[in-house]
C-alpha cells in the first residue's frame, strides 16, 4: 500500500492535468508582474487571475489543427476570458512558459525524492544499530576477509546516502531556475523585473543568463544525481541478493504468510524485490544519456530535447520513488539470521584471523617477508583441509588454523601460545565500531 501510494503521489505531479495546470501557474504570475510593472490594469489582471482555465480535451481538439501544443493551450484559456484575454502569454516565448512550469514540476518532485531518501536513512540507521555489534564475515573478491559487524555495513550504506542527499539538495538548487526573457533570451520584449517578479511569485529563481531555453545541464544534473542515486540503492540491492543465496544465507527479505516463490518449486524463497530494484536502477541509469546528449541543442535552441524530456523526466521520478519505497521496505523488514552470520565467520577454520597474527610477527622481530611466508604457509594447508572435508574445529572446539599455528615450530620461537591465541579474538574487530558509528551517525 505504501509503494503503491508513494507512486501514485509522484505520477500525480506529472499528468497532464498537472503540466497544464503549471504552465497555468507560470502565466498567471506572469500576469501579475506585468500588473505590478503596470502594463495590465488591475480590473484585467483581475479576471485572468479570476477566471483563467482550461479544457484538456479542447486543447487536444485545437492542437490537432495548429500542432502547437503552447498555442492550443493559450488558445483554450483565451476562450475562458473576455477581452483581457490580450494580456495572456504576452511578450513571452512557448519556452518560458514550458521551461518554468517544468521547474515546477521537477522542484516538487525531488522534493519528494528527497524525502524517500531521508525516509530510507531512517530505517538504515535502526537496522544499523539493531547490529551494531553482530559479527559477520566481511568479504573481499567474494572471499572471507575478517569479522566486521553488519551494523557497519549498513553504517556505510547510510553514509553513502547521505552523500546523495547532499547532492540532491544542490541539484534542487540548480534546477530551481525559470525564466521569463523572450524569444532569444534578450528581454527586448519585457524588462528583468517581469522575470524576477514572476519567480518570487513562483518561488523559482531567475537563470541569470538564457537564450529560449533553460540550458539542459541543469537537467542532465538531475538525471545523473538520479542516477547515481539507482546506483548506490542496487548495490544496496545487489547485496540482499547475495545474503538470501542458500549457501550464505545470512539475510532474507521478509516472506509473507501465503507467499509463493515458484510454480514449480514450492519450496522457494526468492529475493523478488531486490532483483526487481536491480532492473529498476538500469532503466534510472539509462535516462542519464539522453539527458545529457539534450545538452547540445543547436544555437538558441532546437527540440530535439522535447521528445525524450517527455519520457525520462516522469519515468525517471516515477520510477526512483517507487525503487526508494520498495527498498526501504526490504531493509526495514529484511530478516537477519546473526547465528548463519557467525556460521560463515568460522567457515574457514579461522583463517579470518591471518592479519592479527602477521602484524604480531614484526612487533617480535621478524621481518614481513618471514612473517608473511610462516602465516600464508598455515593458511593454505588449512585451505587444503577445507577442501577435502576435514572438520574446521577440533574436539576443543580450537580452529583448525590456530591448530596449525600452535604447531608451527618457527612461529613458535617469536610468539608464545598465549600470544597466538590472543590474535583468535572476535572483540579485536569490534573495538573501534563506536567510534565509526559516532562518526556516521553523528
Amino acid at each position: 500500500m505504501v509503494e503503491r501510494y508513494a507512486r501514485e503521489e509522484m505520477a500525480s505531479k506529472w499528468t497532464m492535468q498537472a503540466k497544464y495546470d503549471a504552465w497555468l501557474e507560470v502565466e498567471i504570475a506572469v500576469v501579475k508582474a506585468w500588473n505590478r510593472l503596470g502594463l495590465i490594469p488591475d480590473d484585467d489582471a483581475q479576471k485572468i487571475v479570476n477566471n483563467a482555465g482550461f479544457s484538456i480535451e479542447r486543447i487536444d481538439e485545437i492542437e490537432a489543427v495548429t500542432r502547437h501544443d503552447l498555442i492550443a493551450f493559450t488558445t483554450s484559456v483565451s476562450e475562458t476570458l473576455g477581452e483581457e484575454s490580450r494580456w495572456f502569454h504576452y511578450g513571452m516565448t512557448s519556452s518560458d512558459t514550458v521551461d518554468t512550469a517544468v521547474a515546477l514540476q521537477m522542484t516538487a518532485s525531488l522534493a519528494i525524492i528527497i524525502e524517500d531518501v531521508k525516509m530510507m536513512m531512517e530505517s538504515i540507521k535502526k537496522r544499523a544499530f539493531e547490529h551494531k555489534m553482530t559479527l559477520m564475515v566481511g568479504r573481499s573478491h567474494g572471499i572471507h576477509g575478517e569479522p566486521i559487524t553488519f551494523g557497519l555495513v549498513l553504517a556505510v550504506w547510510y553514509d553513502e546516502l547521505a552523500r546523495h542527499l547532499e547532492n540532491l539538495e544542490q541539484t534542487m538548487k540548480v534546477i530551481r531556475v525559470g525564466q521569463i526573457s523572450g524569444a532569444m533570451g534578450n528581454f527586448a520584449h519585457a524588462p528583468l523585473e517581469l522575470e524576477e517578479y514572476a519567480m518570487e511569485e513562483l518561488g523559482l529563481k531567475p537563470a541569470p543568463a538564457s537564450n529560449q531555453v533553460i540550458q539542459r545541464d541543469r537537467y542532465a544534473r538531475l538525471a545523473t544525481a538520479l542516477a547515481l542515486l539507482a546506483s548506490s540503492v542496487e548495490k544496496f540491492a545487489v547485496q540482499v541478493r547475495h545474503w538470501q543465496r542458500t549457501e550464505v544465507y545470512e539475510c532474507e527479505e521478509y516472506f509473507a504468510k501465503g507467499q509463493k516463490g515458484s510454480s514449480a518449486m514450492p519450496h522457494k524463497r526468492n529475493p523478488i524485490l531486490t532483483e526487481n530494484i536491480t532492473g529498476l536502477a538500469r532503466m534510472i541509469r539509462a535516462y542519464a544519456l539522453p539527458a545529457m546528449e539534450n545538452v547540445a541543442l543547436w544555437h538558441e535552441r532546437d527540440i530535439s530535447h522535447s521528445s525524450t524530456e517527455r519520457f525520462w523526466l516522469p519515468d525517471s521520478f516515477i520510477t526512483s520513488d517507487f525503487m526508494l519505497h520498495r527498498m526501504n521496505t526490504v531493509i526495514a523488514n529484511l530478516t537477519v539470521m546473526p547465528e548463519n552470520m557467525m556460521k560463515n565467520l568460522n567457515l574457514t577454520g579461522g583463517l579470518v584471523f591471518s592479519q592479527r597474527v602477521l602484524l604480531e610477527l614484526p612487533k617480535a622481530g621478524v621481518s614481513r617477508e618471514d612473517a608473511y611466508r610462516i602465516v600464508q604457509r598455515n593458511a593454505m594447508r588449512v585451505w587444503e583441509e577445507i577442501q577435502q572435508g576435514k572438520p574446521t574445529t577440533n574436539e576443543k572446539g580450537e580452529s583448525l588454523y590456530l591448530q596449525y599455528l600452535l604447531g608451527d615450530e618457527e612461529l613458535g620461537k617469536s610468539l608464545t601460545e598465549e600470544q597466538i591465541r590472543e590474535c583468535f579474538s572476535f572483540e579485536y574487530y569490534t573495538k573501534n565500531v563506536d567510534k565509526i558509528f559516532a562518526r556516521v551517525f553523528k
